[in-house]
């Protein structure tokens, strides 16, 4: 239980058109992550799949069986917002259970699903309480839980860790991971944040302007992008992009290589170039410089380093993991 297929989805908005003909198969029990730059359709695939949107034209089979014109609330998914979209005028129990009591569902079923699942969600002391008196995590702990007492073939996540601060989004994605783990369902869940994306899910699906540039496990799109997008979009600093030319290379346009994957020193290296900002992190230190051959280039070095505005230095790239890019921006086999 729990498989999505997407065959041929196009949405379009009027004239314009959001997603341009999505394929893709989910199998059961995978957590797959959308990802991709703000208004690249990846909330509205979302949307398409839950039936809270309307496609255009296309296929929808969850489990097999086509969904395109089944109403929400009969497709068996069950969706986490952003926005909580809890009820403040019920306790937490009462929010947990709402889904099931408006399905009919007798009291005693309804207890002890709200029972596992805030047991699940380390919910128990909160369940006399009301939204108001929650904090931010809580509360989308609380969402979680409304989604897990429905059993659902499939769950949804929109953004749900983009309104809680960084420790917050920490503890919520271990949370995610060991639901996920515990419960071994299907889940889909868009982000724009990679670190979310790289630590959570099975399968990236990395989306730009509607359509699908790469599916793969994370460590895949780390090391085998298929263009330039997926590799400037995945990794954070982001990939440097070299003129193949300035290398010497006349069979690639672009020459592409990870800040992790260069070396500095002092006294010589393959690239000579001028510090021109240093952004000291602690793990990492990060430093930019430009050289002649290259021209502005991103180094991230694990640890502390001191090097100094305006220190010349030498960089030298570990050429094994260099990534060659053809005229349409492909990647070189």
């Amino acid at each position: 239980m729990g498989s999505l297929q997407l065959k041929s989805i196009r949405k379009a908005f009027g004239t314009h058109e959001v997603l341009k003909g999505i394929d893709l198969e989910v199998k059961d029990g995978e957590f797959v992550i959308f990802v991709g730059p703000s208004g690249c359709g990846k909330s509205t695939l979302l949307r398409v799949i839950a039936g809270l949107e309307d496609a255009t034209s296309g296929s929808v089979q969850i489990d097999g069986a086509e969904v395109i014109n089944t109403p929400p609330a009969k497709r068996g998914i069950a969706m986490v917002f952003q926005s909580y979209a809890l009820y403040p005028h019920l306790t937490v129990k009462d929010n947990m259970g709402l889904g099931l009591k408006q399905m009919g569902a007798p009291k005693a079923e309804i207890d002890a699903k709200v029972a596992k699942a805030s047991s699940m969600l380390s919910l128990e002391q909160y369940l006399a309480r009301r939204p108001a008196e929650l904090s931010g995590g809580q509360r989308q702990r609380v969402a979680i839980g409304r989604a897990i007492v429905r059993e659902p073939k499939l769950f949804l996540f929109d953004e749900p860790l983009s309104n809680l601060d960084a420790a917050l989004r920490v503890n919520t994605r271990l949370e995610i991971a060991r639901l996920h783990r515990s419960l071994k369902a299907t889940m889909i869940y868009v982000t724009h944040d990679q670190v979310e994306a790289m630590t959570l899910a099975d399968k990236i699906v990395v989306l730009n302007a509607g359509q699908i540039e790469q599916v793969g496990s994370p460590m895949e799109l780390y090391n085998k992008p298929a263009n330039t997008f997926v590799a400037g979009f995945i990794g954070s600093p982001q990939m440097n992009f070299i003129d193949a030319g300035r290398l010497g290379d006349s069979a690639a346009k672009t020459i592409g290589i990870r800040p992790e994957h260069i070396t500095l020193a002092r006294d010589a290296g393959e690239w000579k170039g001028k510090v021109i900002h240093v952004e000291h992190l602690g793990a990492d230190t990060i430093v930019y410089l430009e050289t002649e051959t290259t021209g502005l280039l991103t180094v991230r070095l694990f640890g502390e380093h001191r090097f100094a505005v305006d220190d010349i230095v030498y960089a030298t790239p570990d050429t094994s993991l260099m990534h060659r890019f053809g005229g349409d921006d492909r990647v070189l086999r």
